[in-house]
């Protein structure tokens, strides 16, 4: 037997005891996704606390829509991660060195600008589990599918906050 079969022999021999092991590439992907859902939760929390204007209240409450399906996205992630031997790594420094979010910008925003802002980083969390999705795919279908699930969302509520400020 070659070295290579004797340790993807090895390999499957360990996971059938312990159950789907994740490489660690799928691990990264992850973490990936993971940094951004959390960050896009954060900036929809700052976003929230500081939008004025016109159609304030509604879209304060649209707000912590988006918050909620980030943070469940992100636990969805991270309990995957474990779940295929990873650990996630949600830590404020990680986040902050890691998310391909760009910053939010400090203090008041008006409801235009942050209806702009927020649907540009719901889309740039979306592009970044489009970048996975085929390598995640390839290894576990499994954590695609979760994928998947998280795109729709995440393209959903950048459809409906772009409506806020569309005219036709």
């Amino acid at each position: 037997m070659t070295t290579t079969a004797h340790v993807a022999t090895n390999r499957r021999a360990e996971q059938d005891a312990r159950g789907f092991v994740g490489s660690a590439a799928l691990v990264d992907h992850l973490q990936r996704v993971l940094v951004d859902l959390i960050e896009l939760h954060l900036q929809g929390k700052q976003a929230h606390w500081n939008v004025v204007g016109p159609n304030f209240r509604d879209l304060h409450l649209q707000l912590d829509e988006i918050v909620d399906v980030a943070r469940q996205a992100s636990d969805t992630i991270a309990e995957r991660m474990r779940a295929v031997r990873g650990r996630p790594d949600g830590g404020s420094d990680t986040v902050a060195a890691t998310t391909s979010l760009p910053a939010f910008p400090s203090g008041e925003q008006d409801t235009a600008d942050v209806v702009r802002a927020v649907t540009a980083r719901l889309y740039a969390a979306a592009a970044t589990l489009r970048t996975v999705h085929d390598d995640v795919d390839a290894e576990d279908p499994t954590s695609a599918d979760l994928l998947h699930a998280i795109l729709e969302d995440l393209e959903k509520q950048a459809w409906m906050l772009s409506a806020e400020v569309r005219t036709a």
